[in-house]
């Protein structure tokens, strides 16, 4: 147990906002949650507005541009001024033992995340025992902080994983995170769809998040095989990195509902 660790109070636990999110990935429509590449409180806040009119679940803060001490005061803002919004969080380059310890701290002084997305979750395809990511659910359960775990998967700017091993990779992750979720090579390139396609044969019905490269232009080819896509550059203004298009994010909804209502007629 962690020293000095305090129960997080269950009022603090937002199980209904939890419940309501795990259903809707449950849902024939591929969820968008759009990412902010976070500046400032007042241009996350602006672009949360952009997303709460267009009728996105939640939106995921990351702090791509500055380190996670500065972030913090910032997500402590957003949250007294969105207390109600449904809203993620990545701590840009920091695994689950870094960042969970933080969320619950954040969560015990009255400002609750609902989800934490890392870059790694600390998956080893080459190994049998998962000690890092063992460790890393150990210190989730002592921290108290239970909101869903979107754990990064064969991710861009991780160690690479062979495509042959994408399949092991995937379904070794299902006990340790709540969404698996994968990339392309890097920001605002898409994966191929074989490897979408061996992620969803690996892990069956758990969720998959998809985190990069995802357009309006492409989306449909991905909605079958994907519960929830993580997008930024894809939507956002033209040569702008900070700041959703509202124009792009109705195209990107308008594909994912058109799939979604497929979906259920087949």
């Amino acid at each position: 147990m962690i020293d000095g660790f305090v129960a997080l109070p269950q009022k603090f636990l937002n199980q209904a906002e939890l419940s309501m999110f795990e259903e809707l990935l449950k849902s024939p429509e591929t969820l968008v949650t759009p990412v902010i590449h976070v500046l400032d409180a007042g241009q996350a806040l602006r672009n949360l507005d952009i997303v709460g009119t267009a009728g996105c679940p939640g939106a995921f803060l990351i702090n791509h541009d500055f380190a996670m001490e500065p972030f913090l005061a910032i997500l402590q803002e957003v949250r007294t001024a969105r207390a109600d919004m449904w809203l993620g969080v990545n701590f840009l380059a920091q695994p689950g033992d870094v960042a969970f310890p933080v969320l619950g701290n954040l969560a015990r002084a009255g400002h609750v995340f609902q989800a934490y997305w890392a870059d790694d979750a600390r998956i080893d395809e080459r190994q049998t025992a998962q000690e890092k990511a063992e460790n890393i659910a150990r210190i989730r359960v002592e921290c108290g902080w239970d909101g869903l775990y979107f754990g990064g998967v064969a991710f861009k700017k991780q160690r690479p994983v062979d495509a042959d091993a994408w399949f092991d990779a995937a379904r070794l992750a299902v006990p340790y995170v709540d969404v698996v979720t994968t990339s392309g090579v890097a920001t605002g390139h898409e994966p191929g769809l074989r490897k979408v396609e061996s992620f969803r044969e690996a892990i069956d019905e758990a969720p998959l998040a998809l985190a990069s490269g995802i357009t309006p232009e492409n989306a449909h080819l991905y909605c079958a095989s994907v519960d929830c896509f993580l997008v930024a550059t894809g939507i956002n203004l033209r040569d702008d990195f900070y700041n959703i298009d509202p124009d792009r994010l109705g195209e990107l909804l308008a594909v994912t509902r058109s799939q979604g209502e497929c979906k259920w007629t087949t």
